[in-house]
């Protein structure tokens, strides 16, 4: 049996996290249509057994990403949806590789159980050390290396990788195939500079420039299941995000440059 120190994620950023991730929740499977006044302060800190503190840094969030508006001595309610991904389109690696008539492919480096760390626990929403399945795989495109792929999964969704070919082909197919649910996903991109385990998978010298993609996936009730730090040349993809006002969601897809 694996043993860990645990040291606590922050209280106060949990805290926020669980209640901006429930309003999320609410607004998504449409308990709090648009238009829907949102829980005020006071209930909400009802509710969570917290003060105010969080309340309102998980309210400002929402505000933040134009989901709610109101508040300040106006009543809060909900103004927009929650931006989705295409489950097929997008966050299948795999799926998208096959629908833009490129082969994809892929080479495992680690699979393991192991402690989740303070990165992973926040994101998946566990305790830090609670074992977790965490994977690094190189994906490719028509036997080209494009992107260092690091997963992490919650023990009873990543449970099924070890009765599965993780060389073999898409791995949201596989957990889907096992009902594990895979309903929503939060995407966050940046740049950064390759580090060493980067550099040998990619080819390139350490600290070129990279895309990165964050993901957290959720199931339909906002329960993380996944958290993914993917690594892209960004010679090889870019990112083009389509948008329509008024419309519920915003489809993000990824394209091969050519």
């Amino acid at each position: 049996m694996m043993t860990s120190s645990r040291s606590p994620v922050e209280p106060r950023t949990a805290l926020h996290r669980v209640i901006g991730d429930e309003l999320r929740a609410r607004i998504t499977d449409g308990r709090l249509p648009i238009g829907a006044a949102v829980p005020s302060e006071a209930e909400l800190c009802r509710e969570f057994s917290v003060s105010r503190g969080p309340v309102r840094q998980a309210l400002s969030a929402l505000r933040a990403e134009g989901i709610i508006a109101g508040g300040q001595g106006a009543v809060a309610h909900v103004v927009g949806s929650i931006p989705t991904q295409s489950m097929t389109s997008f966050l299948s690696f795999s799926e998208w590789a096959h629908s833009t008539n490129r082969t994809p492919g892929q080479r495992t480096v680690e699979l393991a159980k192991r402690a989740a760390n303070q990165d992973v626990a926040l994101n998946l929403g566990v305790p830090v050390g609670e074992l977790v399945v965490e994977i690094i795989r190189l994906r490719l495109l028509d036997e080209v290396p494009v992107m260092v792929e690091r997963t992490a999964f919650t023990l009873d969704a990543g449970r099924h990788l070890f009765d599965f070919d993780t060389d073999s082909g898409s791995i949201f197919a596989h957990l889907k195939a096992n009902d594990v649910e895979l309903v929503a996903a939060r995407h966050t991109f940046d740049a950064i500079a390759a580090g060493e385990v980067d550099a040998e998978l990619l080819d390139v010298p350490v600290g070129s420039p990279l895309l990165r993609e964050r993901r957290i996936t959720s199931t339909g009730s906002g329960v993380p299941v996944e958290y993914s730090d993917d690594h892209y040349l960004p010679d090889q993809v870019t990112f083009t995000i389509n948008n329509t006002a008024g419309a519920a969601n915003s489809v993000v897809r990824l394209i091969p440059d050519t």
